[in-house]
């Protein structure tokens, strides 16, 4: 697995590293994206740390670094602006200054945490990424945006700001739960959905081998997925009006809503994003965008992921939408949706009868 270089205009340009035993070379990795050890908060939450912290430790001392453990609660109900405050804390208690550095050890959570802290701290210092979860390797740690929620909605406090390097490595997915591994799988079909459909379709065909860790499987999903997170940084780095980079965003209006009416509780980021997609598709297949055939396979492929595939029956509809209005990529209170046109191509849509989303969300089990 080839190391892919991402390079930004406002960020610089840096490494995704996707290689099997790369979290046993992060010191070395580290240094060499940072140009040398240094002091350096470690960041992780309570159910990676048992798991690859001590390995992580022992790998940066290893190369010169001074390390310093911060370890936080693990899920969504961390991304609080109360973590970042406790984290800055640790930073200084640890003595960092603007030569220190934050490592993000886990998942999207602890990623886009540790991402924020390293945004802010001292007024930004640099940051590397280790995702531990399918759906951070192929998606989260890559692109710079950092954020955490706020009660009334997901990701609404955040910055933009690039990791100095990403280091991914697929053995770390052994100890992932099954859930947690059919979650990030969401996201790979949403690579391939709006940007690649050879990627759709290598999922589609064997849906089982990514979800027994089949390791070709898993290796071609992770770096196809990021190639398509490549070339959207690259192409619009800080997702300006209906730019590249706002694709990603598909099946997120309706995902982060149903994520806040959950109160964050019961539904995992990828779960939401699945009932996201096929709300898009279906809404996409009601306008004549794309075909009901096309929406059918999404259907299917997230469903045979094990994902949910419906809101279910006690979603309040009504809810739903108005939390879907407070959307960051919504324009003067109107909806700006994604929506998948064709397997593998995706669209703005900015002109979509409110009516027409009313009805998706009414008429989804």
């Amino acid at each position: 697995m080839p190391a892919i270089q991402v390079r930004t205009a406002a960020g610089g340009a840096y490494r995704v590293e996707l290689a099997p035993g790369a979290l046993g070379r992060l010191g070395s990795l580290a240094a060499g994206a940072l140009g040398g050890p240094r002091r350096v908060l470690l960041v992780s939450d309570a159910n990676v740390w048992p798991l690859h912290g001590p390995r992580s430790v022992e790998s940066l001392r290893a190369a010169g670094f001074e390390p310093s453990e911060a370890i936080i609660e693990a899920g969504e109900q961390a991304k609080r602006l109360a973590t970042v405050e406790r984290l800055c804390e640790a930073a200084l208690e640890a003595r960092l200054d603007r030569s220190g550095a934050v490592v993000a050890l886990g998942g999207g959570v602890v990623g886009d945490i540790a991402g924020l802290v390293a945004a802010l701290y001292m007024r930004g210092i640099p940051h590397v990424q280790v995702p531990t979860t399918l759906l951070a390797m192929v998606d989260s740690s890559v692109g710079g945006k950092t954020a955490v929620d706020l009660a009334g909605g997901k990701n609404l406090v955040g910055a933009f700001h690039q990791p100095a390097a990403v280091v991914a490595d697929p053995e770390a997915l052994r100890t992932l739960p099954e859930r947690e591994l059919s979650a990030g799988a969401a996201e790979v079909v949403k690579a391939g959905l709006l940007g690649d459909p050879g990627l759709f379709g290598l999922v589609e065909g064997n849906p089982a081998g990514l979800l027994a860790r089949d390791g070709a499987v898993l290796s071609e999903a992770i770096a196809r997925s990021v190639e398509v997170k490549r070339r959207a940084v690259e192409a619009d780095e800080r997702e300006t009006g209906d730019g590249p980079r706002a694709l990603l965003n598909l099946g997120h209006t309706f995902g982060h809503a149903l994520e806040t009416l959950r109160g964050y509780q019961g539904i995992l980021h990828g779960e939401a994003v699945a009932v996201g997609m096929v709300l898009a598709a279906r809404l996409s297949a009601a306008l004549g965008r794309l075909s009901a055939g096309d929406a059918a396979r999404v259907e299917r492929l997230l469903a045979s992921l094990g994902l949910p595939v419906a809101l279910g029956a006690d979603a309040d509809r009504r809810r739903l939408f108005e939390l879907m209005g407070r959307d960051k990529k919504n324009r003067a209170g109107r909806l700006r949706l994604v929506l998948p046109v064709a397997i593998g191509r995706a669209e703005i849509a900015a002109d979509v009868p409110d009516e027409k989303v009313r009805r998706v969300l009414e008429d989804s089990p």
